[in-house]
């Protein structure tokens, strides 16, 4: 058997509440994703370090004004909050809830890499829910604080009539922020483990793992705080995930960690059993590298460069679009070779321009850059290049009233657009590139134009990033294009190329 070295973070990206499933050798993933579409990616691993994305949950999951950005807030902040991912007599099983539709989603598969997934919809809310199949019965524990146990028809399509829906127990008050929630149940050897968060006001005032196991489905359960370590970043808990365990029977826990405006990045500590309790970590410490035993393979890309050289229209799934797409008014067919974004309803600002084409940041530190052909704009058009979270930073070109071309840098001010720099353009094709740096929760963007692409001048001021909890999600870089007086302009966008750097210097 190879030795895989597990090097944390496994991914510095964003993404947030892993669930972790093993069938046979092979891992499986899900991921929240909230207002990116398509939703809750499905990445795939042989060895709990190199993942890639496999897979979506769906294109859409709702078809309404908010999740179309078309009702001037949309559902920032909300569309599917924690998922939970199980495997059952050869259906695979996700489940999340959305607090924007207050509804309850379970979806189903028997081909997880390829297949479709049938969707059912259950009223009510069922926060941060962790399904559980136990001796032919189904269900699902949720909840902030007041932990409720629901349970589920065999086919996990509807709540069973009859069936259990309590209250399971209160976890602590005294002392917490944030009360238990995040779960992730599991059975193992006789025992009902139920994972959770927690976030003390007391102590190291920080997320931490804190687990309630029970002989008794009902109870009563007992708990034990089974990590509290930040890695030594920032006072940043490891925590929020579940377990998992390997062919040969070693078990590992994947959690993820905040880490500033990058997002919530996912991590895997070792596990050992004392006395029937899931300790994590070594010696209560989540290790930076350690070593296990699962075979090595070839890390793929979680962010890709694009040529757009495609022969459908169809994007590859590393992108995902910024709420719901408008696919009449995108393509990457109509001019082989590169992406076309052609304006359609009137947007104030590019957090509220539909079609926008999103990938993550990557930390340390990463580059994006793209060029585009600007002769299909219209009068009033904004497009170019977005480090997107509430506090944006845009670099592109705008188009005046009376048709000139203006190479802008923007940021966010007072819920709308404020131009930092403007500069007369004249060519009709522009380089555009934004630089991001995450060390140390540095967290400062720059951007930067050109004529040419070898000769970069920087434009209008560096970004402070910041997470925020509005949007709830790791700055993202895009590609946009919106009008604000007229609809029906273009840009094509021959490509975008990245680079993740490893090193400190850009």
């Amino acid at each position: 058997m190879n030795t895989t070295t597990i090097t944390n973070p496994i991914i510095w990206a964003d993404v947030p509440d892993p669930s972790v499933i093993r069938v046979g050798s092979t891992y499986y993933m899900v991921s929240t994703s909230m207002h990116s579409m398509p939703g809750c990616p499905i990445m795939k691993s042989e060895n709990l370090m190199n993942w890639e994305i496999v897979n979506y949950l769906y294109d859409t999951f709702e078809d309404n004004d908010a999740h179309n950005l078309l009702d001037g807030k949309g559902i920032y902040g909300k569309g599917s909050w924690a998922t939970s991912l199980r495997y059952h007599d050869g259906i695979f099983y996700v489940c999340f809830s959305s607090n924007d539709m207050q509804q309850f989603y379970v979806y189903q598969t028997a081909d997880i890499e390829n297949g479709r997934w049938e969707r059912s919809v259950i009223k009510g809310l069922h926060h941060d829910p962790a399904l559980l199949f136990d001796n032919g019965r189904v269900f699902v524990f949720h909840g902030n604080g007041a932990i409720r146990i629901t349970e589920m028809t065999e086919d996990v399509t509807a709540r069973k009539s009859g069936g259990l829906d309590q209250l399971l127990f209160e976890t602590e008050r005294d002392g917490i922020g944030l009360r238990c929630e995040g779960c992730h149940a599991y059975k193992v050897n006789g025992y009902y483990y139920l994972f959770f968060i927690d976030w003390p006001r007391v102590g190291n005032r920080r997320r931490r793992v804190n687990v309630y196991r029970s002989r008794e489905l009902l109870g009563p359960y007992e708990n034990k705080i089974v990590l509290d370590d930040d890695m030594g970043y920032f006072n940043n808990g490891v925590a929020q995930g579940g377990i998992v365990d390997t062919p040969s029977g070693e078990w590992y826990a994947v959690l993820f960690k905040d880490h500033g405006s990058v997002g919530r990045i996912p991590c895997v500590v070792p596990v050992v059993w004392e006395q029937d309790w899931p300790m994590l970590g070594i010696e209560g410490k989540a290790p930076q590298t350690f070593k296990l035993p699962l075979p090595i393979s070839v890390p793929k890309p979680l962010v890709i460069s694009d040529e757009f050289d495609y022969v459908v229209n169809k994007l590859v799934l590393n992108w995902q679009w910024n709420h719901n797409p408008d696919n009449r008014l995108w393509s990457v067919t109509v001019r082989p070779g590169f992406l076309r974004l052609t304006t359609g309803q009137i947007a104030r600002s590019v957090e509220y321009a539909r079609n926008t084409i999103t990938q993550r940041t990557e930390g340390p530190k990463c580059i994006g850059a793209t060029v585009m052909d600007l002769s299909g704009m219209k009068p009033g058009d904004h497009a170019g290049l977005v480090a997107l979270q509430s506090n944006f930073g845009t670099v592109g070109i705008q188009v005046a009233d009376n048709g000139d071309s203006y190479v802008t840098m923007c940021i966010k001010q007072d819920g709308g657009e404020e131009a930092v720099d403007r500069i007369r353009y004249e060519a009709s094709w522009i380089h555009l590139r934004i630089d991001f740096n995450f060390v140390d929760n540095i967290d400062i963007a720059h951007f930067y134009y050109s004529e040419n692409g070898e000769t970069w001048n920087p434009i209008g001021r560096p970004l402070q990033m910041r997470y925020t909890l509005d949007h709830f999600m790791g700055y993202r870089i895009g590609l946009f294009n919106y009008a604000s007086k007229q609809s029906g302009g273009f840009v094509d966008f021959d490509y975008f190329r990245y680079a993740k750097l490893e090193s400190l210097s850009i």
